[in-house]
């Protein structure tokens, strides 16, 4: 039993690791993007991707129900 639970802690630190290094990264490419003034336009590129991946998620997400 406490091997089952220490492969569990390692595998929950190791999923929270990876979350927390994808943070990382997405806010230091949003940062570098700021500061060469090209978030707006990386902006204005990725809501048209962004929204039609919501209304998709929206509808699976719907017909389950």
């Amino acid at each position: 039993m406490q091997r089952y639970l220490d492969f569990m802690l390692i595998r929950f630190g190791l999923v929270a690791g990876g979350i927390v290094v994808l943070a990382l990264v997405v806010f230091a490419v949003a940062l570098t993007l700021k500061r060469r003034g090209r978030l707006d336009q990386v902006r204005r590129h990725a809501d048209p991707a962004v929204r039609a991946a919501m209304r998709s998620a929206a509808r699976r997400l719907g017909d389950r129900r």
